[in-house]
């Protein structure tokens, strides 16, 4: 008799973890990078607070989240990049046709917005993040034939522009996260974070709403054209 993979209870137990509308829900929302209160999370599920009490106390055993408590509120968040990339391409295997439609103007402007322009977890993705690595690409900053690489003119862009690349770390500094609305892969990693954080701390980017839906600003819009030769048509949603 074949010994059993002792991996496969981890495994199993991983994917009761994330195998609960309810938890994926939470999942999905903390993917804007952000530390959520329990209670922010509970009106986003739709369910009661000591409901998703109980899921995030599971979602925190599991080693899928991390929490930190300041005064009487419970904070939660993504356990970091592993959990975020696990999640992202989780949903780009869900197909997107077989999704329940919006209902009403409200929903259907949110599913705009996110499909326009979104972070994902630390990057930006969307239509904005293709368009942003479709840019970095044509310009020989980062190459997409033998996997994603920063081309050393890329790694020179981002000194040029002012933007700090972590190095230091283990995380690599370009990486392909596929898009789960654009069905093609975005740039994630150092570089892709380094990119996000900037254009946010910059206004290049504002976030729209309480989602993880961002926009382009005016300013962003000529940054970006400028530095990158993103087509200004391409930056309007």
């Amino acid at each position: 008799m074949t010994a059993r993979n002792p991996q496969a209870p981890q495994l199993a137990r991983l994917a009761g973890l994330i195998a609960d509308e309810t938890r994926s829900a939470c999942l999905l929302a903390l993917l804007d990078g952000r530390a959520w209160t329990a209670s922010e999370l509970a009106r986003h599920a739709g369910v009661a607070a000591s409901t998703l009490s109980e899921h995030l106390g599971k979602l925190v055993a599991g080693g899928l989240l991390t929490e930190e408590r300041q005064g009487r509120h419970r904070y939660v968040r993504l356990a970091g990049t592993r959990v975020a990339q696990l999640v992202e391409d989780l949903a780009a295997q869900v197909d997107p046709e077989g999704a329940v439609r919006p209902r009403g103007l409200r929903e259907s402007s949110a599913a705009s917005a996110m499909a326009w322009g979104r972070t994902c977890y630390d990057h930006l993705a969307g239509r904005l993040g293709i368009a942003v690595t479709d840019a970095m690409t044509l310009r020989g900053l980062l190459r997409q034939d033998t996997g994603f690489a920063l081309t050393d003119a890329g790694v020179a862009w981002f000194g040029s522009t002012g933007i700090a690349l972590d190095r230091k770390g283990r995380r690599p500094l370009a990486r392909a996260c596929l898009d789960w609305t654009e069905r093609r892969p975005h740039l994630a990693g150092a570089a892709g974070a380094a990119l996000c954080r900037h254009a946010l701390e910059t206004g290049w980017c504002v976030r729209v709403g309480s989602e993880r839906a961002v926009k382009v600003t005016p300013s962003g819009a000529r940054a970006l054209e400028d530095l990158l030769g993103v087509p200004a048509a391409a930056l309007r949603r």
